[in-house]
């Protein structure tokens, strides 16, 4: 027994040593992959990688992340999603993992999923200006994929199957980098990342409708053997920054770098390109782009001492071409993510780039900032679709009128990996702002599908959105405007709220709290007294006159207020004072009481009248306000209590409207001497001044005028025979009376006495 109990013990430590020398054994055959795999990411050979890393242990984490990324730089997002899923549900993930998956996540046009993992990037890394960036931005990837009408977007006849991008403006013409093979060299070298050839300089013709023409290689000593572009030019087109390989190939890590070289124009031919002094074979700097007046070149470069992977910098130009210092621009362009392909508009004012560390729809997306006169960074846009994708898209460049330009994509439908796309612009560019908010109850619950409605409070324009499932909504407007906000939502009333962009930052933040209908409530239309239509842009003060609180609105384009009233309950009182203001119109205040014998809305415009009158100096107030014409009689020098009513009207008006000046005018008939009548006219006139005088404040708005016969009446006479517009002369009004026609001739006499309350004034 002991002997067997031996012989056992022996063979489980012959197997044991055996699974040891064979886990040995595979170790090293994994590490010399994993060799082989590193070389060949360093060397852009992102297949061979993954051919190599799917030959080992795939939940590794330096073998997932290392996989992943190789599948990233191959555009093949879709291939990265899971592994990076695997990896950061992992306890070996690390903070930038996060990064990478809500970026894939995005680029696969997952948008919800994306913010999701970049708020637990943020919540791990709270200084990094990406995680900022988007949790500021929340939700503004619905508005990013909404497409900008202003731009129509085409593909060009130029590309090929083969990489196209980077255009630049040189005059009439546009010079692009491409891949295509040239036809006096079929036999070209090819780089690792994608099987293609180095990049070549093209040039080609710009047609009437922005196509591009007749592309060939760029004449001169500028195609060498490896990359050469993007390029800028000077204004002149005499002279050429372009981006190239060091031509000292790889550094001591094995890497290539991007080194920056300039080029004259000498009898038609580019002649050898000659370094620039920001050369560095320990980092790249490429993309360059010149300023239209030559003095400030920009260009991207990781160099030591940036933010991130990529930033953009500028140099100083001098007069005698030597250069200054590059100088980063910093955090209101630049973030830990790559910012590439700056573009310095002619303008001076805009500067276009590239970056995947801002909010976008994937990859890189283009994007716009503000140039000030000092030359430093105001506001940053992204420019949104179509410009943008859930693709790589870069190397915007625009016209010099803003009329068209180009842009680089890899986007679905191209003709090859990267095309150059051509775009119409329907207006210039302008910095807008961002409105935007949640909409809640009133326990800050979020509220989905709430509709939300924008309303320009100048020129009157309209745009309706409805909040997401988290209650949030946007809208992109322009700066230096007024608006009013009206979140909507059934069995909830409607909350109100005006805002303005007059401000520098990009984001107005607009929260609304809509309350839930508590089964009574007031609801008031303001209309026009003549057309009956709603009416727009009244500041509405409603005044509780129990509890004495006021609540002030701006009417919308519907004219109408909701107010919910929280706590009342059925038999209560309710006492409210309307004042109603409208430029172009009589103020207007008015008083509502009821007393709630039911549940549901009080429909205050039904019970009381919320119509405005629109007035403009000229304007007889009788009229506007559709009161009774008064007709005194000749030897009337007091106020009868029929005319008090209609007086006392018009003295409300004036009190409620302080700025209101008018002139009494009094018009009798054309009977008797033109003196008397005009002395006669002059004293009612004064009368009528006077009453209204004690009765309003400011009573010096009130002047007199007796005008006696001098403007004769003109009334419809086609009743009785006469002109639809007939003047009431003593030869028309006595026609009546020798025809024995007395209740026309009446009629007539009494229309020819007449008082005007005219408007001066408002």
């Amino acid at each position: 027994m002991k002997e067997i109990f031996i012989r056992h013990i022996a063979l489980k430590l012959i197997v044991s040593f055996v699974f040891l020398l064979s886990f040995s054994a595979n170790a090293q055959k994994e590490d010399k992959i994993l060799k082989k795999a590193n070389k060949a990411y360093s060397n852009y050979a992102y297949s061979q990688a993954i051919e190599c890393l799917n030959q080992v242990d795939g939940y590794r984490p330096e073998v997932m992340r290392k996989k992943a990324m190789s599948y990233i730089h191959l555009h093949q997002t879709e291939a990265a999603e899971p592994i990076l899923y695997k990896l950061v549900t992992s306890s070996g993930f690390q903070p930038e993992d996060l990064y990478q998956y809500a970026y894939v996540l995005r680029a696969n046009e997952k948008y919800r999923e994306s913010e999701e993992w970049m708020k637990k990037y943020g919540e791990l890394k709270k200084d990094d200006t990406r995680a900022q960036l988007y949790l500021r931005a929340k939700g503004n990837f619905a508005r990013l994929k909404k497409e900008n009408k202003n731009f129509k977007v085409y593909n060009l006849e130029m590309n090929s199957t083969y990489s196209d991008f980077a255009p630049a403006l040189c005059g009439n013409q546009v010079v692009f980098a491409s891949s295509r093979p040239r036809e006096i060299d079929p036999i070209r070298r090819r780089w690792n990342q994608s099987g293609q050839p180095f990049l070549d300089l093209y040039i080609a013709d710009r047609a009437a409708d922005n196509r591009l023409t007749n592309s060939k290689p760029i004449a001169g000593k500028v195609n060498g053997k490896y990359h050469e572009g993007p390029v800028t030019f000077n204004e002149a087109g005499d002279f050429m920054i372009i981006t190239r390989n060091s031509p000292a190939g790889r550094n001591e890590d094995g890497v290539v770098r991007l080194q920056l070289f300039a080029s004259h124009l000498i009898d038609g031919d580019w002649q050898k390109p000659e370094p620039l002094p920001f050369n560095n074979e320990a980092y790249s700097v490429g993309h360059a782009s010149l300023s239209k007046d030559g003095k400030t070149l920009y260009f991207a470069s990781n160099m030591p001492g940036g933010l991130g992977g990529v930033d953009i910098y500028k140099a100083k130009v001098n007069d005698d071409g030597t250069y200054g210092d590059p100088v980063n621009l910093g955090n209101r362009i630049n973030t830990e993510g790559d910012e590439m392909f700056p573009f310095a508009h002619a303008s001076g004012e805009l500067l276009f780039f590239s970056s995947n560390g801002r909010v976008g729809l994937g990859g890189q997306d283009v994007f716009l900032a503000q140039l000030k006169k000092d030359q430093s960074v105001g506001k940053v846009m992204n420019l949104g679709a179509p410009i943008n994708s859930s693709s790589d898209d870069f190397g915007l460049v625009l016209s010099e009128d803003q009329s068209n330009g180009y842009f680089s994509s890899n986007r679905k439908g191209g003709k090859g990996s990267d095309d150059v796309y051509g775009f119409d612009l329907a207006k210039a560019f302008s910095f807008g702002r961002i409105i935007r908010g949640t909409i809640m109850d009133t326990k800050g619950k979020p509220l989905a599908d709430a509709e939300v409605r924008l309303f320009d409070l100048r020129t009157g324009q309209e745009e309706v959105v409805h909040s997401d499932e988290d209650g949030f909504y946007s809208f992109v407007v322009e700066e230096n405007k007024s608006f009013n906000l009206r979140g909507q939502k059934e069995s909830y009333f409607d909350a109100n709220a005006t805002t303005s962009t007059h401000i520098t930052e990009e984001f107005v933040e607009v929260n609304l709290k809509l309350v839930k209908d508590p089964g009574i409530s007031i609801y008031a239309q303001i209309t026009d007294k003549f057309s009956g239509k709603p009416l727009a842009k009244v500041k509405m003060v409603m005044k509780d006159l129990i509890t004495g609180e006021n609540e002030e609105v701006i009417t919308t384009a519907s004219g109408d207020y909701f107010k919910p009233l929280i706590g009342r309950k059925l038999e209560d009182k309710g006492s409210y004072r309307f004042v109603l203001k409208r430029a172009g119109y009589l103020n207007k205040t008015v008083d509502y009481n009821a007393v709630f014998k039911s549940i549901g809305k009080y429909e205050v415009h039904k019970v009381i009248d919320l119509s405005m009158t629109p007035a403009q100096p000229g304007d007889d107030m009788l009229e506007r306000l559709q009161l009774n014409p008064i007709h005194l009689e000749k030897t009337e020098t007091d106020i009868s209590a029929e005319h008090a009513v209609q007086l006392d009207k018009i003295v409300a008006v004036l009190n409620d409207n302080p700025r209101l000046t008018i002139q009494i005018r009094v018009h009798t008939d054309v009977f008797g001497s033109a003196q008397t009548n005009q002395r006669i006219t002059e004293k009612q006139a004064q009368v009528i001044a006077a009453y209204l005088a004690e009765r309003i404040t400011n009573p010096e708005r009130v002047t007199s005028k007796g005008l006696g016969e001098s403007q004769p009446t003109m009334v419809d006479a086609t009743a009785d025979g006469g002109h639809k517009e007939e003047v009431l002369t003593e030869a028309f009004i006595n026609s009546f009376k020798s025809n024995d026609n007395n209740e026309a001739y009446e009629k007539y006499v009494k229309l020819s006495r007449r008082v005007e309350f005219v408007i001066l004034k408002m």
